[in-house]
């Protein structure tokens, strides 16, 4: 008896990267198009404007973004003025990353239209599917992250 070796279109990984993917660039298109911020930049904008200043280090563990990626995102960020380095007193080898006056506008303007797009991406799902998506969401993260600690 020969083993059915899985097609990639139903291994469960593939198709949370490939739904991911998809529902972050098209929420991404309109913020890129009227604010002119990529994925990672938003991620970054994002986990500052929700828990304010941060090391690089930090911000890659929050985003679950590889650090080369958040690196380009905040040297970007800074160039624009979106966010400010200042020196972390607990280690003078690293900087604290925070949104500046800017950001935070830019960031407070982004939101609403995140969610938005959010809401009309889950319109296709009851509010009981939803919840559920959420929770499988959660208690899929958590797994992760539990056997990452082992």
């Amino acid at each position: 008896m020969t083993k059915v070796q899985p097609r990639l279109a139903e291994f469960m990984p593939y198709r949370l990267s490939v739904a991911s993917n998809a529902v972050s660039n098209r929420i991404a298109a309109d913020y890129k198009a009227r604010f002119g911020v990529n994925v990672p930049e938003w991620r970054v904008m994002a986990v500052l404007g929700d828990v304010g200043a941060l090391t690089q280090r930090q911000l890659v563990g929050a985003t679950f973004m590889d650090k080369v990626a958040v690196n380009r995102a905040c040297k970007v960020l800074a160039d624009r003025g979106l966010v400010a380095r200042s020196p972390n007193d607990s280690d003078g080898r690293s900087h604290l990353l925070e949104l500046t006056d800017s950001g935070r506008e830019m960031h407070g303007q982004i939101m609403p239209l995140a969610l938005r797009l959010e809401a009309q991406l889950l319109e296709c799902l009851t509010a009981a599917e939803q919840r559920s998506l959420r929770k499988i969401l959660d208690k899929l993260f958590a797994q992760v992250r539990d056997s990452d600690r082992d």
